[in-house]
């Protein structure tokens, strides 16, 4: 691992076999980006990281991995967005995704296959999230894949309610000569969902799984009851599939969720995102964990290639 300065920023780096990763720790916590060279010289990526991102302004950079806590996507409360409703019944704020992906985290170890960092809640996670506890991420990266924990530890006396995810921008398409439509993706899920403007899911009849990422019909869709926790994609064939496997048990939990999402047909990637639940999950109750006192729960998440 070797420290590098970007814009000002101490940004790390692991290099193992053809894989490099980039993380900032102290910033979200987040992965930034992974290449590979390839055999004849060039490079791919894998996580997209776009060129001269603002590092100041990480939060708003649509790439690598934001960190996704204490709850994924849009909350409400009685049907208003931007609040959640407590087991407690008090009625408080809750931005997009939460608060992790802007804040600061201190690093607690680094070393030449990963890192350690806990999230250091500021004034507004504070007031958002009004609990006694400790979120750290950890990363280990190897030559063809990475492992990422989220751990969160009760340190109250009530249970205590999370339902993270993660926001993976991955580069797509990673051929010169293909499109989106070229590349499969299979999830395995039973059910989908969109998520109305008053913040209930709306059930979706008819959705294509297997599906090509050219289909408009899988952006922003959410998919529940998955038959396993192996969500593949790759080119048709099979032969090049990024594999993420959510969770440590083969039959996920069945509010576990998986999202795909992208900005444009132009963009340079595509989001393929596990959730430990649906979006909304405080209200709607699906998906949403529970921590006990003095216990602490782990969401693992795998990526590998082949």
């Amino acid at each position: 691992m070797e420290i590098i300065d970007l814009q000002g920023h101490p940004i790390r780096k692991w290099t193992i076999g053809a894989s490099t990763f980039l993380a900032y720790p102290e910033a979200g916590a987040r992965l930034m980006n992974w290449h590979l060279q390839m055999a004849d010289g060039s490079f791919r990526d894998v996580i997209h990281w776009p060129e001269n991102a603002n590092l100041d302004e990480i939060a708003h950079v649509r790439g690598g991995n934001p960190v996704l806590f204490p709850f994924s996507a849009r909350t409400f409360c009685d049907g208003e967005l931007g609040f959640w409703k407590g087991p407690d019944g008090v009625r408080r704020p809750m931005a997009q995704h939460g608060y992790a992906r802007q804040g600061k985290f201190r690093l607690e170890s680094a070393h030449d296959k990963g890192f350690l960092a806990k999230f250091i809640p500021d004034e507004a996670a504070r007031e958002a999230y009004p609990f006694d506890y400790d979120f750290s991420v950890r990363y280990r990266f190897e030559q063809l894949a990475f492992y990422v924990d989220f751990e969160l530890k009760n340190l109250g006396k009530e249970p205590l309610p999370w339902s993270a995810g993660h926001h993976f921008y991955f580069a797509m398409p990673w051929h010169e000569d293909l499109g989106r439509k070229d590349y499969m993706l299979t999830t395995g899920a039973k059910k989908a969902f969109h998520q109305e403007p008053n913040g209930k899911l709306a059930l979706v009849k008819d959705f294509p799984d297997p599906a090509n990422f050219g289909d408009p019909a899988i952006v922003d869709l959410i998919r529940t009851k998955l038959k396993t926790n192996e969500i593949r994609f790759g080119p048709k064939g099979g032969e090049e599939d990024i594999v993420i496997k959510a969770g440590d048990t083969s039959r996920p939990d069945p509010w576990m969720t998986v999202v795909t999402w992208t900005l444009e047909d132009s963009s340079p990637f595509f989001c393929v995102e596990p959730w430990m639940g649906p979006p909304n999950s405080p209200e709607i109750k699906n998906g949403l964990h529970f921590v006990s006192p003095g216990k602490s729960e782990v969401f693992s998440v795998a990526v590998s290639l082949g």
